[in-house]
Formats: structure tokens, sequence, C-alpha cells
């Protein structure tokens, strides 16, 4: 043996023996292109197993000499007379049989890119882009095409790249540690797009843990779960005036705009195929369809729910294992960026369901990713949640706010997508949320509000408006906490929007109640105008209302089958009246009858087989358009103005009447819903001005399904004197005209002082 390789084996004895017993941490230590301080000399080594034999050759491909065998069975190395010009570039010519011979690139020829500034600021939790460097990157270095790994996992004894590239033999791609930043890093030359990978991960104890990459940004079709190497360049995006408009837009115009939302959960819309779990269509075959669809329904926006890659189709995407990747059920992230910006070149904003509330136990995803908790809290009294049987992330550490934060950012930076529905923030502000006592830590003044997820959620909003002022992040927030959508200066969250759950429930349920007994509940309808100004809210049926027994919409509705439609459509009417933005889930909008499920397709046949779900559909597209056309339903979500009663105190007859008002004096809508099957043939209403009230929709329009008791002629206000609860009496107006029993009427007017 060489005696400067048998030195070089001496001083590096015990990297030697960490790289036999697979523990090497710094393989950059051993393995590559090495001077020798003492004799100048320079020093290339390599590790396969296996091998026969290795040459070093230059870059151009000549053989410079042969490798000799030191230190242990495969471990390789050659050294270079000092007189001899410095390798920097370098190639191996490997034999594995008698035919067998292989030329390759050494990963560890390639020096390290993360720097020590970006290991200090993701360790500060303030590394917004870290994407770019933690993960899969194919990249090109010194003429070499390849893939640059790495993966944050300071608990690690080691860290391997195993994939299609190299058999799966985590002996052959040890990463480099950089420091005491628990970031490992290699390049491996001719990975390939496409090719699968995860990381073989050796516990302090000696243990194997084989790990989806977490900044991945492709994965394995499920049930397989590998990630996939994949790069995000490259595609020709069409839509920088639409997002230029949308940056340049201040929140308060904003709040200003209509936001009519159709919640989609992309393998349920429509199936290309019922009975295969992998019969969806394509993320490209769905921009189109549901691009068309959307448009031609008038809605404003699209939210999708189960984008970030997840093992379990019956999680919805609310269990996620890969944050960075969308999922591959419906194609490549390519096809992703296709869908949405199909729907921006339509006018079509795209929200998408987003979950830092919680991850998945599967083992290959970031549950005890290196051996001990690290994305989640390692006391699970604050780590887990007993009743979803998953893990919570630890908020209060730097790194996994980062990953977090980040993450938000790269669906706006990389996908274009316009907004955020944050899920669960209720279970995240909560420490005792699901849970029983015993169950959680109380926070270091012995209550259960979660400090450290306060300070997430305010850091996220915070950051996002400042990264992506054109985007928005939405709570779905269940309970009464404050200032949900307050200014985080001000102590709130800094949330752009809040579901208003509270009317959902309220609303929902007094729907669902016999008309006679509507009487005895009308504080229920009428209660959500009390608080409408406390936050900015989105009014919403979404997909948790008609699942898991709770049925649909159309089947919420009391009475004979006759009578769910006029009521259903009643319903539509006071949510479209109502202040606040709007969401309504796929499916409602043509009083789909069955409960939905994941696992197969929209009943879109009853458009076919019942004019009446046709007609329904008619109803709501036509309130769509009116929402568009008429800025009374949406200019003043957010403002006192935006909002009167004309009268809410008639519970006998379960009659409500209101005003909205839009941006200016004309225009302005009166809407009167009924929720009895009883008609008023003469129903009279305050009004707030007087003139004509012209109705511009009736859900008792034959076109809708209705009996056809439509008042055609405008409706003058004539004066009258009112008499309030304690006898007062004032001087007003008001219409009298007919009100179908089950309905919902719209009627414009503009306003005369």
């Amino acid at each position: 043996m060489n005696k400067y390789l048998s030195k070089w084996a001496e001083d590096l004895s015990v990297e030697i023996k960490e790289l036999e017993d697979g523990v090497l941490n710094a393989p950059q230590h051993l393995l590559g292109a090495h001077i020798d301080k003492s004799s100048g000399t320079q020093i290339i080594t390599a590790y396969r197993p296996c091998a026969w034999n290795i040459w070093l050759m230059d870059e151009k491909g000549k053989v410079i000499g042969e490798m000799e065998r030191f230190g242990t069975e495969d471990l390789f190395g050659i050294v270079l007379d000092k007189k001899s010009k410095f390798l920097d570039k370098y190639r191996l010519r490997i034999k594995y049989g008698e035919d067998d011979f292989v030329d390759m690139d050494d990963p560890y020829a390639f020096p390290k890119t993360i720097t020590d500034f970006d290991c200090y600021i993701f360790g500060e939790g303030k590394h917004y882009k870290i994407y770019e460097k933690l993960g899969a990157h194919m990249e090109t270095v010194n003429g070499v095409e390849g893939t640059r790994f790495a993966v944050w996992a300071p608990h690690a004894r080691c860290v391997s790249v195993i994939g299609e590239f190299n058999m799966w033999d985590g002996r052959l791609h040890h990463m480099m540690l950089h420091g005491e930043s628990g970031i490992f890093e290699l390049f491996i030359p001719e990975a390939w797009e496409g090719a699968s990978y995860k990381y073989e991960i050796t516990t302090q104890d000696g243990e194997k843990l084989y790990k989806t990459d977490p900044y991945g940004n492709f994965a394995e079709l499920r049930p397989s779960n590998a990630s996939r190497i994949t790069s995000l360049d490259g595609y020709i995006w069409h839509d920088k005036k639409y997002r230029e408009k949308l940056k340049n837009t201040p929140k308060e115009k904003r709040d200003r705009q209509p936001m009519n939302i159709y919640e989609v959960h992309l393998a349920s819309w429509k199936k290309k195929f019922e009975d295969d779990d992998n019969g969806n269509y394509s993320y490209r075959e769905l921009a189109k369809m549901l691009g068309d669809y959307v448009e031609e329904m008038g809605y404003t926006h699209i939210e999708l729910m189960g984008i970030a890659e997840y093992p379990f189709d019956g999680s919805w995407g609310y269990q996620v294992g890969c944050y960075y990747a969308p999922t591959s059920r419906y194609g490549t992230p390519k096809d992703f960026m296709y869908f949405v910006d199909e729907m921006h070149k339509r006018g079509i904003q795209v929200i998408l369901d987003w979950v830092p509330a919680h991850f998945p136990k599967d083992e290959h995803c970031l549950g005890k990713f290196d051996g001990q908790a690290l994305y989640e809290h390692p006391d699970s009294r604050r780590g887990e949640h007993p009743d979803w049987g998953t893990y919570i992330f630890d908020y209060g550490r730097q790194e996994v706010k980062n990953f977090l934060i980040a993450n938000a950012l790269f669906w706006v930076d990389k996908y274009h997508i316009d907004g955020l529905r944050v899920d669960a923030v209720a279970s995240m502000l909560y420490l005792d949320y699901g849970k029983q006592d015993g169950q959680w830590l109380p926070n270091k003044d012995g209550g259960n509000e979660h400090y450290e997820a306060v300070e997430f959620l305010q850091q996220l909003n915070d950051t996002m408006e400042q990264e992506h002022p054109g985007a928005y992040i939405i709570a779905e927030e269940s309970t009464a906490w404050p200032g949900v959508t307050g200014s985080v200066k001000d102590n709130g969250l800094g949330f752009s929007y809040k579901w208003n759950m509270g009317w959902m429930n309220d609303f929902l349920e007094y729907m669902k109640l016999d008309p006679y007994f509507k009487q005895f509940h009308h504080g229920q309808l009428c209660f959500s105008i009390d608080y409408y100004l406390s936050e900015k809210y989105i009014l919403v049926l979404s997909h948790d209302e008609v699942v898991h027994g709770k049925c649909s919409l159309w089947n919420k509705m009391p009475g004979l089958e006759g009578d769910k439609y006029p009521a259903l459509r009643a319903a539509y009417g006071f949510m479209y009246g109502h202040p606040g933005k709007k969401l309504l889930f796929m499916g409602q909008e043509f009083a789909q009858k069955r409960e939905w499920a994941e696992f197969r397709s929209l009943d879109w046949f009853l458009l076919d087989e019942d004019i009446r779900h046709k007609q329904m559909q008619d109803y709501v597209k036509e309130f769509n358009a009116l929402y568009k056309k008429y800025d009374a339903f949406y200019h003043n979500d957010f403002d006192i103005m935006g909002f009167e009663w004309m009268d809410c105190d008639r519970p006998q007859t379960s009659t409500v009447s209101f005003v909205r008002r839009g941006s200016t004096a004309k225009d302005q809508l009166l809407f009167i819903l009924n929720f009895t099957p009883i008609a008023h043939t003469m129903y009279t209403t305050k009004v707030p001005c007087r003139g004509n009230y012209t109705e511009i929709l009736n859900s008792d329009d034959e076109k809708f399904g209705g009996k056809g008791h439509i008042n055609k002629k405008p409706i003058k206000a004539r004066r009258a004197i009112f008499t309030d609860r304690k006898g007062v009496e004032t001087e007003g107006f008001q219409i009298e005209l007919f009100l179908p029993p089950l309905s919902a009427l719209v009627l414009k007017f503009d306003y005369q002082g």
C-alpha cells in the first residue's frame, strides 16, 4: 500500500470505522479529493461496495491511474505526486464484473452550497426561502447534471440518500453534515428527474428509518410513498398581469370586492372511473372541465381541499405527508401549475386548504423524523391529538416554524396560489382542545391558551403580508377567540378572513326545524347580525356539514320532498343576502341528495333525472350573476353601512327583511325571506325610503321550480306609521307585495333621502 494512503488510513481510522459501520456523518473528511498537508500530495478516495477495481480519470475521460484498496475492503484511494496538477474535476471508472464497467462522477468531488448563513437564519426561523435549499433540486455543477439533496435531521447519527439511482443502497451516498445545524447535504451526479428516493436515517441507537423528503416537491402515487426528483423550473406562466393586479390591490379594496367561493374536492367532483381508486381526472383535464363549470356558474373563487400530498384518501388531504408536494393523484407539479394558470386565465382565484395544525403518524412521514420528536412537540400532552391520532407541530421550535411559514409562502411563490385557508385553527389556539384532564399541559401562566401557536400564526400572517401582499390567509376557527382578523400590531392574529362557523351551525339548526317550531327559534336566525362586524367573516356551507351522517343540505330541509327544494332556495337566499363573503361546497348548488363521500363522484345524473335539480342549479347561477352585478352584495360586508334590518320581529311568521347597501345610492337591495310553507298575499314590510322597489329575483319563479307567484311590476313605497316594542311611533315607508311560501325575494331600489 502506498505509504501516504497508509498514513491517511491511520489518521482517519475513526472515520473509516464509522464508514464500515454505516454511521459516518461527515464523509467529506474521508472521501473525495484532499491535500495531505504533511507531504503536499493529493489523495483521492472513493467508497464503492462490490467494486472489483476503480480507475481515476480526468474530466475528459483519460485514465490517470488505478486506485488501490486501503483501510477497509471497499475503500479505494490513489495518491497523486505533489508535482502533478491538482485535480478538482475528475471521474471514476468502476469495474463490477468481467464486462461490467461504469463511468461516473464522484459525489464527494462537489462542494456544499448551503452556507453558514443559511443555517443560521434557518435556526432563527426566518429563512423564508428555505425550500430552495432543503429538499431535492436538479442542478448542473461544473458541467455535471445531477440533484442536490438536503435535509434537516439534527438528532440523526448519519443520513444517506437512497433511491433508484443507487439501487436503494444506503452505503453509497452518505450525506455531509453542516456543523451543528443538523442539516445534511449531498450532490449526486446523474440522479435523474422522476427517480424515486428517500432518506435512510440512522438514529442515535442505530435504528434505520426510511423517510420521505419533508421538502420534496413530488411523491409517488399512494400506496407507494417515496419522494420523486422533479424540477419546478421551466413552466411558462401566463398570469403576470393578473397577479400584478392582485398584488397592487390594497387590503381595504380587496375587502370591498366580490368573493363567492366554490369549495371542491377534486377526486370526487367528477370521477373518470367510479370503481377505481386511481380513476381520477388529471389536473390538466380538470383545469378545462372545472374551469368551464366555475366560469359558467359565475363563482369568483375556488377552494381546493387536500392538494398537499397525503397517504390516506379518507383524510381528504387533512393529514398531510408531504407539505411541499401537490398530490400525484392528479398528475405532476407542473400539471398543477397548469391548473392554477388556467383558473387565472378565467379570472378565477384559487384558495388552497392548508394544514399546519397536525400531521399523521405514518412511519414515512414527519413523525419521530430522526429518531426523536423533531417536528412534533416532545411532550405527548402537547404533541399529540388523542382523538385524531396525529402529531401536533412544535410551534416553539424555530426550525419548525420556519418549515411551516416557508411552506405557506412556497405555495404562493411557486404555484401562484391566491390564498390559503388554514384548517383547524381552534385546535392550535387551545392547549386542551379535544383533550381530557391530564391529557394536556397548561401554559406558563396555568391557562389553556397556546402562546407559541399564537406567536406562530401572527408571524405567519405578518410575513405573508410582507412577502406577498396580494395573497390572503383565511382561518377556519370555531370559537370566540378575539381578534382573529385583527391586525398583529394590535395583538390580533392577523388573518385576512375567518369562517363564520357560528352562523353556519345556528342557521342550519334553524333550517332543519319543522316550520311550526321555527317561531320559537327566531333568535337563531337573527343572532349573527349582532356580531357580524366583530371579524371579517366568510359565510360557509362547507364539506363538514354534508358528511359523516350529517346528510346533504337538501336532506336537512324539513318536510316532504316537494318542500325541500323551496326551503333550500330560501336558505341560499338568506346566505347570499347576509353580510360576509360566501362559500358553498360542491354539489349543493344542484341539491345533491346523498351526503358527500370522497370515494365517489357527485350525483351529476340528478340533473338529467329530475328537472328540479337543474332548476336549483339555475337558481344558484342566477344568484351568482346578481352577486357580481350588484355591489350591494359585498361592498360593505365589513361596514355598518352595509346592513340594516327592516323587520326581524315577526317570529310567528318566520319572516325577515333587511337592506344591503353598496358603494352608491343606486341599486341598493332589499331582501325578504319566508321560512314557512305559508303564503302572505298582502305582506307589508318597512323600507328605508320612498321610491320604486323592483323585484330582480324571486325563488318562487317557475324557472327555478317555484309556483310562479312573482311580483312583476315595480312596487311603490308609501308612508306608514310604525310602532316599536315600547309603543313608540315613528313615521317611515313600507311596501306591500305577495310573499310566496318558503321563498327568498330580492328587490332593487335607489336611495332617496
